[in-house]
């Protein structure tokens, strides 16, 4: 549904950009970003080319789209006033946190489910887009835009037990050192009484809450361990620390045999099983390398992961920019939207999906524009004003 809502409105937002009915909104860190993410979208396309396998990569390049939407949304959203839009994203984050809480509660008590994992089929990708409400709401409950402290800080916590119960140990890392981030960003705001009042009682529930998911957490801790002793041991890959090693070898092999333009976008899937097969003699398949920037190297070589790369980086300098000299609330939370943003995909494309996951890609250019916009963005009008001429009966 994310993914439908986003990719459509950046349809409609293309269409009125193309039919001059809004603006074109050229902000110098949204070029800077949109010329990042096009040489991406450029890198993977070309990778397909030096291969000759445009065709057959067709319909894994279709998702590109939602890359190239960026500059167009960034423009027709410009049109918002950014108070509106800042409460809006927080008020939409609260949100998804309780739902987050209330799917969790009907996965593992009612249907049985070990690892929660929503709507969304994977228990990782679903503590991503999680963290990233839980993220927002610590936010917007430092920054002041909201007042309602007590009901966002709630909805953090509602958003932490969720992801505790998806048993994403990555998740649990990029929420930690996302948070941190977010402490800092908005230490000045926390000085007053009021706000280390709140702070004291987060950390003496969130205590309350790892005390009990305890039992979760050293489940997860004695996976990690049972599937490290046997991989060492015995060279054990039949586990999932084991896949994930076996595709990480897999991977840099492929990554040797082309290393400037890589295989093409859709050759992932036939790497992976043919790896495990000659390598390994076990016939498993998966659609990514379960690391974001090595899945880009074996699909689009050095060309495509330093585009990559260079995403996150030109985000991550527009962020620190406005940091460093904006005092404005709004304009600090657009950029703590994008330091999130970047903490968060960065620790969870280690082990995961970095980009290439329709929700995935659509949040992070949410994240991206909206981020941007409210940071460093110029409001543009709704519709052009006419000068009317200056006559008695005027």
């Amino acid at each position: 549904m994310v993914s439908f809502v986003f990719n459509g409105g950046g349809l409609w937002s293309t269409l009125l950009v193309a039919l001059k009915r809004r603006r074109f909104n050229v902000d110098q860190p949204m070029v800077a970003l949109t010329a990042a993410i096009y040489a991406y979208c450029g890198a993977i396309i070309l990778a397909s080319i030096v291969n000759n396998s445009i065709a057959r990569d067709a319909a894994h390049l279709v998702p590109l789209i939602t890359f190239l939407f960026f500059p167009f949304s960034y423009s027709v959203w410009s049109i918002s006033q950014k108070t509106t839009l800042a409460r809006i994203i927080i008020l939409s984050s609260m949100a998804a946190c309780f739902g987050a809480l209330l799917l969790t509660g009907i996965q593992y008590y009612w249907l049985g489910m070990l690892r929660v994992e929503g709507a969304a089929g994977n228990p990782i990708v679903f503590a991503t887009v999680v963290c990233l409400s839980v993220m927002v709401c610590m936010a917007g409950a430092l920054s002041g835009i909201e007042r309602n402290r007590s009901l966002l800080v709630c909805a953090a916590l509602a958003g932490t037990i969720a992801i505790l119960y998806t048993g994403s140990r990555i998740m649990w890392l990029a929420m930690l050192i996302a948070g941190i981030a977010v402490l800092l960003i908005h230490r000045q705001n926390l000085r007053s009484r009021n706000a280390r009042r709140l702070l004291l009682v987060s950390g003496a529930v969130g205590l309350a809450i790892a005390a009990l998911g305890f039992h979760i957490i050293l489940d997860r801790a004695e996976f990690l361990r049972s599937d490290w002793d046997a991989l060492m041991a015995h060279g054990e890959h039949n586990t999932a620390l084991g896949f994930r090693v076996a595709m990480w070898q897999i991977g840099v092999d492929a990554f040797r045999e082309m290393p400037f333009f890589g295989h093409g976008v859709g050759a992932t899937s036939r790497l992976i099983k043919q790896g495990f097969h000659d390598q390994f003699g076990m016939d498993k398949g998966f659609s990514h390398f379960h690391n974001g920037f090595l899945t880009v190297l074996v699909e689009a070589g050095i060309l495509g992961a330093v585009a990559l790369a260079a995403i996150f980086v030109v985000a991550a300098r527009n962020a620190a920019k406005v940091l460093r000299i904006s005092a404005d609330p709004i304009e600090r939370f657009g950029a703590t939207m994008i330091v999130i943003v970047v903490i968060t995909y960065l620790i969870g494309g280690m082990v995961g999906i970095l980009v290439g996951h329709d929700i995935l890609d659509s949040v992070l250019m949410i994240f991206l524009v909206s981020g941007t916009y409210l940071a460093s963005g110029r409001t543009l009008p709704i519709t052009e004003e006419q000068t009317l001429p200056v006559t008695p009966a005027a």
